[in-house]
């Protein structure tokens, strides 16, 4: 025979409870969530439990914002780090090597006036770098270009530790830039001090935007 059914009241439901023919038992089937029905039969246990729960559709995560400014200082950190371990690479492989002479060589190359003061001047700055000097600066360069891409991964993660790293890196060279470019001016150092001055600024100012804080 078919299922008994009787219709309930409308009203509002936080449980699904059935009856069972047999042994007159009442089994409840927790809802977490409570809804609104017009009419509801009861039925056996196996119908109800056929019966889908109503849960909320689910919340979809929150797409991070777009910040063109901050993709911008990014692949110039990035960038950055990539040149100075390209730099580092290079200036290690000249220890040993007389720079003097590989200086001359390479002005002869470029059918340069090896005479002029400036290469002159260079040159004698070369006479006294030492192997020890060379190394010291590649390493010191290693270092550096590390911490820049290290830098660049963390602004790429939204990490705020790496928003604070850029922050206190390019403010730290801002006062120099500044009394450099006050004893002489540069265009290339005017805007490389222009430069740190954006970052430090728009880091500072969106820094609850743009990274995650935990």
């Amino acid at each position: 025979m078919p299922a008994r059914r009787r219709k309930v009241p409308a009203r509002e439901f936080d449980i699904c409870t059935t009856e069972s023919p047999t042994d007159n038992s009442k089994r409840r089937f927790q809802n977490p969530f409570l809804y609104r029905v017009n009419e509801m039969q009861v039925m056996d246990p196996e119908n109800c439990q056929s019966v889908p729960p109503l849960l909320p559709p689910a919340l979809a995560p929150p797409k991070p914002q777009r910040a063109p400014t901050l993709y911008f200082i990014i692949a110039f950190k990035l960038l950055k780090g990539a040149l100075l371990l390209l730099a580092a690479f290079v200036v290690y492989n000249m220890a040993g090597l007389d720079l003097q002479q590989e200086f001359a060589r390479m002005i002869q190359q470029a059918n340069l006036d090896i005479e002029s003061k400036l290469f002159n001047e260079f040159a004698q700055w070369l006479d006294s770098v030492t192997e020890a000097k060379v190394r010291m600066f590649a390493t010191g360069t290693v270092l550096y270009s590390a911490f820049s891409l290290i830098e660049g991964t963390g602004l790429t993660l939204r990490a705020s530790w790496a928003g604070w790293l850029a922050i206190g890196e390019s403010a730290f060279f801002v006062p120099l830039e500044l009394y450099q470019l006050i004893q002489h001016f540069s265009v290339t150092l005017a805007i490389i001090l222009i430069v740190n001055i954006v970052i430090v600024w728009y880091l500072y100012a969106y820094r609850e935007r743009l990274f995650k804080h935990h």
